[in-house]
């Protein structure tokens, strides 16, 4: 029996070609397999094989999504592909929404199942969860090993048009949809042992998890700045030269903590940006561009905002877990709260 035929998708870092450096070249196809396609390969064994691989830049994608569909998909359709792979994206955000869209579109368009895998806190989790199967993963590639036998998994049920079974069960990201199953004991019944093992202490799982959402009530506007001491802070990843404190270009685990007493401009011989996830060339070329510390100092000697704390801090948001970025955030304000701070001026990329 002929092996059944997979198209795989990856980005130029994890096809080999480049970093961000390349993150600007347009689809390409090669035939075969390529990067992590080969582990994925590997494990489907007789039942099936990667025919070609599509490349694409993650900047490329994303700054021209309707160009890169249509070549994509165009690659494709040859192939008459039995199911179509992406990734795993891990935790690259720009990475993860084109896996995601290119796995949906190709569902939609050419009626061939997708798969796709990134870590639960990448966007295109967010933004695709519902429509598309996507294995949850870790944070990074280390935990590739781990990744691929649950993508394998999927991907022969898939190919065999199995059922498939829970997130729980299967290893992919909950889609939010419902289904009626039939359980031994009525719902009244366990409800109540839910409730008296809660009661106890004791562990139980709920049968339909509730979304929580972190909202942070809006603090109220400030009126007049001319004599407030303002700060600023930036997921940019503008950083002194060399990076001295190592800020990860990305999923950072670490911020630093910059002097700019005396300092006007940021200069590009004494500052760069450590940051992955955007071509960095013109924050390199003016730093200010980023964290624009050139325009609060002309607003501070005009008497508009009374006073620039003496120091900033900078991490890296590609990429970076909600976890660290709170984690960040509650550090960061104590410390700026305890040097009798007003306000933080917070830009991004």
């Amino acid at each position: 029996m002929a092996k059944k035929k997979i198209v795989h998708y990856l980005n130029q870092f994890f096809a080999g070609i480049g970093g961000e450096e390349k993150a600007d070249m347009p689809p390409e196809l090669r035939e075969g397999v390529i990067g992590p396609g080969m582990a994925l390969n590997a494990a489907l064994g007789d039942e099936a094989e990667i025919v070609a691989t599509i490349i694409c830049g993650d900047s490329y994608f994303n700054e021209n999504p309707e160009t890169s569909k249509h070549k994509i998909l165009d690659m494709i359709k040859p192939y008459e592909p039995d199911l179509f792979l992406a990734g795993p994206a891990f935790n690259a955000g720009r990475y993860g929404v084109a896996c995601a869209t290119v796995a949906w579109l190709v569902q939609e368009e050419l009626k061939v199942p997708a798969l796709t895998g990134m870590y639960i806190e990448n966007p295109g989790a967010d933004l695709f969860r519902k429509a598309v199967y996507i294995v949850e993963t870790g944070n990074s590639a280390a935990s590739m090993r781990k990744a691929v036998p649950t993508m394998v998994t999927m991907t022969k049920k898939l190919l065999n048009g199995e059922e498939i079974g829970t997130p729980a069960e299967e290893g992919y990201i909950p889609r939010g949809i419902r289904r009626n199953v039939f359980r031994e004991e009525r719902g009244s019944r366990r409800a109540v042992n839910m409730l008296i093992s809660k009661l106890k202490g004791e562990e139980y799982e709920t049968e339909y998890a509730m979304p929580s959402f972190d909202r942070v009530p809006p603090a109220d506007a400030l009126q007049d700045l001319s004599h407030l001491t303002i700060a600023m802070v930036t997921s940019g990843g503008i950083v002194p030269k060399a990076n001295p404190d190592r800020v990860e270009s990305s999923s950072a685990s670490k911020y630093g903590k910059y002097s700019i007493d005396g300092i006007d401009d940021l200069t590009a011989e004494e500052y760069e940006t450590a940051h992955g996830g955007y071509d960095p060339v013109y924050a390199n070329e003016d730093p200010d561009r980023v964290l624009p510390l050139d325009v609060m100092r002309d607003m501070e000697r005009e008497g508009i905002i009374g006073h620039i704390y003496e120091w900033f801090y900078s991490t890296v948001g590609n990429g970076t877990s909600v976890g660290n970025s709170r984690a960040f955030g509650i550090r960061i304000g104590k410390e700026l709260k305890e040097a009798g701070v007003d306000a933080v001026l917070l830009t991004s990329t």
